[in-house]
């Protein structure tokens, strides 16, 4: 993705952010546990943190969080839901916290949007030595054939390669994690999935997967017809027609460690 097509993306969730806190999913608390492990403390950096939802696995969790988030609505939906939580506006390019003051950084679905030459030392800075970097992703399982079935309707804008099982440990793995000389002190990376499921009706997956960057950028009229075709997807669909169903889902987690 292009430096100018990935900055509209990832300023677009601004406009959705209450729908983005109503309908995305948390994350598996066990991949919230391994992406900590082994952190010498619980201060935790939420970066990226949007809505907040991956804040939330974190407090509960018994983890000091701080959050930040650059984009104002999504900032104003996290401090709604969690108001206890220490919550600033900032980037991944501008940390705005002291050198050495968080054990680990963890990013919720956040981590591919980060410019990393210019984030990595802001995380090895603001990282005690020995911390953990860690990014989170829910994906879901299309090994289950309706849920294959919905990612080829729904197109690579709504359901995309990071967002499926069988491919977001190769779109993952090294495109934004930075080698030498951007993150020296860390070592190479470890990916492992948590079986994870959301309660859907078909009306809350397809607003779910309205909040999709690739989506909120679309042209309005595409954008419907999308979404339509998803819709009509779901109805044909004797797991998804009627009432309440899970969405087959893994937390993936890329974890680093320092050297």
């Amino acid at each position: 993705m292009r430096h100018e097509e990935r900055l509209l993306h990832s300023s677009s969730f601004g406009a959705a952010a209450v729908a983005y806190a109503e309908h995305r999913p948390d994350y598996a608390h066990a991949a919230v546990r391994w992406a900590l492990d082994p952190a010498p403390g619980l201060r935790v950096l939420d970066l990226g943190a949007g809505t907040g939802k991956l804040t939330a696995a974190l407090v509960a969790l018994g983890a000091e969080v701080i959050a930040v988030e650059p984009d104002p609505a999504m900032l104003t939906e996290l401090r709604h839901g969690l108001p206890a939580v220490r919550a600033l506006p900032g980037s991944a390019e501008a940390i705005p916290l002291p050198d050495a003051s968080v054990d680990a950084v963890l990013a919720g679905h956040a981590l591919h949007w980060f410019d990393m030459a210019v984030a990595g030392p802001e995380i090895a800075r603001v990282l005690v030595p020995g911390g953990i970097l860690a990014g989170l992703w829910n994906v879901v399982d299309n090994r289950v054939d309706w849920v294959s079935g919905l990612e080829r309707v729904s197109g690579s804008a709504a359901i995309g390669p990071r967002d499926t099982l069988s491919s977001w440990r190769a779109e993952t793995a090294d495109a934004h994690l930075p080698g030498t000389g951007v993150i020296a002190r860390f070592g190479s990376a470890e990916q492992a999935e948590f079986p994870h499921g959301q309660r859907r009706t078909a009306d809350s997956l397809v607003a779910a997967l309205a909040t999709r960057a690739g989506v909120l950028v679309m042209p309005e009229q595409e954008r419907e017809a999308t979404l339509g075709r998803i819709r009509a997807y779901l109805a044909s669909r004797p797991e998804t027609a009627r009432g309440e169903f899970t969405l087959p889902m893994l937390t993936g987690v890329l974890r680093v460690r320092p050297l």
